[in-house]
């Protein structure tokens, strides 16, 4: 097998497990999202740091020491990181999976607009175009729920912002997600130690499934973004652009077709709209010659490094 297919499997497997999140978060009810929160930072840190000690990497430590700038950038995206996780959880478990679905198809029109705004980069006629459109889909949807899709637009904006602090910072991805767990680690220790002591904590009061499922939270963070970085080396930047809608997609799924929320045929349209923005995004990222320079205004340069993905 070439390096470059088994890059492709490690990606679509990476996806594939972002995309059925919401069943996995699901099954961490009746635990409220600020406690999943809780100890998924908690046990990411651990279970990162036992991969670190595995392979003895700590030398990132060092940099990490001497660089008081790059120690506030990773406490930033820490905090966007957890606003991202925890608007995830809370659309998950408040069905409304599809929503949140929504938030990750329309990420590629923020790093846009992020490029144009932060960046000061120009953006090409057809992005100009599938940003028009993302718009409109937007208000779309607005007018379907009757208020702006916050969830969803909360979710791009956080996992935006948190890709660009990302790609300038350049932290290979377990270390990186290691040293930001470790900065929500403490305020989330303190948190599960409160619902403890207050007796509002679900962690090991459901069942022995549930608690391990807790646990395993961690786990589950970790390793589809260990896979995505072992594609992000090995698959070109249009593939990993192209790879990264199969979370979403899988998430509308399963919100549709497994916890039946509702498609009217305005959302459907809103919807349409996004693919059609994404579509426009797609075709202009494959006429580009391969030996162009990417940018931020480039949607598939934007999600080489997306972090921990969803997200999620």
């Amino acid at each position: 097998m070439s390096d470059e297919r088994r890059g492709y499997l490690y990606g679509l497997a990476a996806y594939v497990m972002w995309g059925f999140f919401p069943i996995y978060f699901k099954h961490l009810q009746p635990a409220s999202p600020p406690e999943i929160l809780a100890h998924r930072v908690i046990w990411s840190v651990v279970f990162v740091s036992l991969l670190l000690a595995a392979v003895r990497n700590w030398s990132f430590l060092k940099r990490l020491a001497r660089s008081p700038k790059l120690l506030a950038g990773i406490s930033l995206a820490a905090l966007l990181i957890a606003v991202n996780w925890g608007t995830y959880i809370y659309g998950v478990n408040s069905s409304r999976v599809v929503e949140t679905a929504l938030g990750y198809f329309i990420t590629p029109l923020v790093l846009v607009l992020l490029g144009v705004t932060v960046q000061r980069e120009r953006l090409r006629g057809l992005q100009w175009a599938a940003v028009a459109v993302g718009t409109i889909a937007v208000a779309v949807l607005t007018i379907d729920y009757g208020h702006l899709p916050y969830i969803a637009l909360i979710l791009a904006a956080s996992f935006g912002t948190y890709s660009l602090l990302k790609k300038r910072m350049s932290l290979p991805p377990a270390e990186g997600l290691f040293v930001e767990s470790s900065v929500l680690a403490l305020p989330a220790l303190a948190y599960v130690g409160w619902l403890t002591a207050s007796g509002g904590a679900e962690f090991g009061h459901v069942s022995a499934r549930h608690t391990v499922l807790m646990i395993l939270s961690g786990l589950a963070t970790a390793l589809p973004l260990l896979l995505f970085a072992g594609a992000a080396n090995r698959v070109p930047m249009v593939g990993i652009g192209i790879l990264q809608y199969v979370a979403p997609i899988l998430q509308l799924a399963v919100g549709l077709l497994i916890y039946h929320e509702p498609m009217p045929p305005a959302r459907l349209a809103g919807f349409g709209l996004v693919w059609v923005a994404l579509i426009i995004f797609t075709v202009d990222a494959l006429r580009r010659r391969p030996g162009k320079n990417r940018t931020m205004a480039d949607p598939t340069a934007a999600t080489v490094e997306p972090a921990t993905m969803p997200p999620r």
